[in-house]
């Protein structure tokens, strides 16, 4: 156990660090490697491994190569360009829109595609309003929480959603039907916290006369109109050929290339420069990190976590808000993509079935989406945030991000988690 700690902790810390030339996909590996070397992991659990990330990493990379393209096309800006419009000039509803806007992207283009492309849109649409600074960060946290604790409704929405349902054999239709009133839940709870804790900072009103015009914003009218028709043939594709056996990675894989194709006969987008930025050491990090994961399993955590979780297996409710906190503390520490794994392991090795079971099961997605929040690592979203921003000349220290992630993630998880119970019980 101390050894699968160890090697834990140093590959976690290296993800983190990402020493220069050393991304999160080499660090993983490297950490598996030392796994493997140790003898904390053996050789046939390997493919079990493969087995349980590679659709989920496959669809994530289909998902954000369709998310670039369309960014390329002027598709996000456009959209950010029309919620500025449609709030009128009233600072209020435009909060709230962005926010909801956020929240239907995390939920079609995953957290990570969310917090890419939703980061520097609503820095630009601030800044083109001319907003003061404490009004800019008030958009920027929302758009950061919101593309994480909005990534709930669809297995598509999030990495953690899709190794979960892989894991337990959820079909979409099923998963859709349990999670999106949770999501609803959460969407309001999200927007009811960040209002209440920043509305002194948003301006009553803004001048509409400095939103840029619409034209010029779509640079490839055709990639641009083809992604409306994607994302209808990505869900239809996701609700009727996935319950056939379809994998999902597929389905994604094949609007990411129709996509690719309408972009190439376009000749506007360089597929070149989209294709080498996709964030291909995604398919290592998620074999390298579950390998680590998979030691700590060996190690015998998983149990330990089990016996731990049996006095939450009364009912749907103490299973859904006791087992939903476990696994967000250990996301926001651990980060969530291992941690949804340990939950994973954890709910087959403790003694639920039925509704509990199921309850387990979800709670473990609730607490590795939005769990994470309330620190600046429990997430490659957040990381991927923060990094956006430092770039952008925008920082956040992680003690500001401590003091407000830990006010804003627990309500929102709370509520959330309760709506999971009730609506299983």
């Amino acid at each position: 156990m101390v050894a699968a700690v160890a090697v834990f902790v140093l590959t976690l810390s290296l993800v983190i660090i990402q020493p220069r030339g050393l991304g999160i996909g080499w660090s993983a590996a490297g950490g598996a490697a030392l796994a493997l070397a140790l003898g904390i992991v053996n050789l046939h659990d390997v493919p079990l491994v493969i087995g349980y990330v590679w659709n989920a990493t496959l669809t994530l990379i289909g998902v954000l190569l369709i998310t670039l393209v369309l960014d390329e096309a002027g598709f996000f800006r456009w959209s950010a360009l029309g919620v500025g419009r449609l709030a009128r000039g009233n600072g209020t509803r435009l909060f709230v829109l962005v926010v909801l806007f956020g929240a239907v992207t995390a939920a079609l283009f995953t957290n990570d595609g969310a917090v890419l492309i939703l980061t520097p849109t609503v820095l630009a649409l601030t800044t083109a309003l001319r907003l003061p600074p404490p009004a800019v960060l008030a958009f920027v946290m929302a758009a950061g929480f919101i593309s994480d604790a909005a990534s709930l409704p669809l297995v598509v929405s999030n990495l953690t959603n899709i190794i979960t349902a892989d894991y337990f054999g959820i079909g979409f239709n099923e998963y859709a039907a349990v999670m999106i009133p949770v999501n609803l839940v959460a969407v309001a709870a999200s927007l009811s916290v960040l209002w209440l804790m920043y509305r002194k900072t948003i301006p009553r009103h803004y001048d509409r006369g400095l939103l840029p015009p619409l034209t010029g914003v779509v640079k490839d009218e055709l990639t641009f109109r083809t992604g409306f028709v994607i994302l209808a043939l990505l869900l239809a594709g996701f609700m009727w050929l996935e319950p056939l056996g379809v994998p999902v990675s597929a389905i994604a894989l094949t609007g990411a290339a129709m996509l690719l194709i309408t972009a190439r006969r376009g000749r506007v987008i360089s597929i070149r420069r989209v294709v080498s930025e996709a964030p291909w050491q995604v398919i290592l990090f998620s074999l390298g990190m579950y390998i680590v994961v998979f030691g700590l399993r060996n190690a015998g955590l998983t149990d330990l976590l089990a016996q731990l979780s049996t006095p939450l297996l009364d009912s749907t409710i103490t299973a859904s808000l006791g087992f939903g906190a476990l696994v967000a503390g250990l996301s926001s520490v651990l980060n969530n993509l291992p941690a949804v794994l340990i939950g994973a392991l954890t709910v087959d090795a403790a003694a639920a079935e039925g509704a509990v079971r199921s309850a387990l099961i979800y709670a473990n997605i609730v607490g590795s989406d939005i769990g994470p929040k309330m620190t600046p690592i429990g997430s490659l979203a957040t990381l991927l945030w923060l990094h956006v921003l430092r770039r952008r000349g925008v920082l956040i220290t992680w003690g500001h991000y401590f003091s407000v992630g830990i006010r804003l993630t627990l309500p929102v998880l709370a509520a959330s988690l309760l709506m999971l119970g009730l609506l299983l019980s």
